[in-house]
């Protein structure tokens, strides 16, 4: 598979690269894994070898670290991306940076210059300084709090990085208000990723959530204009699922159905095991539910909080790629199959 990932060419003093993309994203250490998963998916990585230098993971419980590529991702998809910047100017110091953004053309729109704070050694006070000089040189009138044109600023490898940046919304966030809930179903946020990992390139695909519950992952999916359907064996969560639906404005995407009864075909799934104390299955069970997901689907994206290796290839996938997520001694772990 062709590697799309991005050295940056800076061999100039100014250097275009107006179709280079620096991801900064942040992550807690209980979600390491699932954060590297979803930017292995959404940017283009197939397995987890061969790649340490191209994403950058720091040790800490909050590490700030990035990605650069080429692929033009919305930061709001994520829930671990904080902002996008579109390199267009990279130069050896702030000077000289500062020198060159005077010929940007706002055509009398406000901006605004932050700081992406990938290099730690640089501090707060810094930062605002940096801001404040490149934006002097910017030909406009400088809006703090709601600017028409976002700008952003960041050192790199000892380079200095300038362009347009876009920063996440959070909107899985709002999806924790939903009206009905269960307490083991997945978080907004590790549904987000996992609805990410599933479809992370949404133009012409379909995807089915056979075991939708009150409809997490597909709220997150639909959110993001993946097109994905959902279906439960319990009329009380499929209900869930509609009025869980309706109060944020999706459209009525469930239906009532055992998962081994049905037909079609889909681009991916994602299913995530039952597993409390109302749905215990036997393997006999599980391994019939994952042979009628594999009628449905060459992806899936299965979530156990138990080790079903086998049970997954005997239903006929092969697991491309995993991680485990950790809530105290609590872990669920994800299986990317195909």
């Amino acid at each position: 598979m062709k590697d799309h990932w991005l050295d940056l060419d800076l061999d100039y003093e100014i250097t275009s690269m107006a179709s280079s993309y620096v991801y900064m994203y942040t992550c807690h250490e209980e979600e390491a894994q699932l954060c590297q998963l979803e930017l292995r998916s959404l940017f283009g990585m197939e397995s987890s070898s061969s790649r340490e230098h191209r994403i950058h993971l720091t040790e800490s419980n909050l590490g700030a670290n990035y990605v650069i590529s080429p692929i033009r991702i919305d930061p709001s998809r994520s829930p671990f991306i904080k902002l996008r910047l579109a390199v267009s100017l990279a130069a050896d110091t702030v000077q000289v940076l500062a020198s060159a953004v005077n010929a940007i053309e706002l055509q009398d729109a406000s901006f605004k210059v932050v700081y992406a704070d990938i290099d730690k050694s640089i501090n707060y006070n810094e930062q605002r300084l940096i801001e404040r000089e490149v934006g002097a040189c910017i030909r406009g009138k400088a809006e703090m709090r709601y600017p028409d044109r976002l700008f952003g600023i960041t050192r790199l490898d000892g380079r200095w990085l300038f362009g347009e940046c876009v920063t996440n919304e959070a909107v899985w966030l709002k999806h924790n208000t939903k009206p009905q809930h269960y307490s083991t179903a997945l978080s907004t946020r590790m549904a987000r990723a996992v609805a990410n990992i599933a479809v992370p390139f949404p133009e012409g695909m379909t995807a089915i959530d056979p075991c939708c519950g009150i409809g997490t992952v597909l709220i997150e999916a639909l959110s993001m204009g993946i097109h994905m359907i959902g279906t439960d064996i319990n009329p009380l969560a499929v209900r869930g699922a509609r009025v869980n639906l309706a109060h944020f404005g999706f459209p009525d995407a469930v239906a009532i159905q055992d998962m081994r009864t049905l037909t079609g075909s889909y681009d991916a799934a994602v299913l995530d095991m039952p597993y409390n104390l109302c749905s215990v299955i036997s393997p006999a069970e599980q391994l019939s539910m994952l042979e009628s997901l594999r009628g449905l689907t060459t992806k899936a994206v299965i979530v156990t909080t138990e080790t079903i290796d086998e049970l997954v290839i005997q239903a006929g996938f092969t697991i491309s790629d995993r991680c485990v997520v950790r809530k105290g001694s609590f872990s669920r772990q994800v299986l990317v199959c195909k």
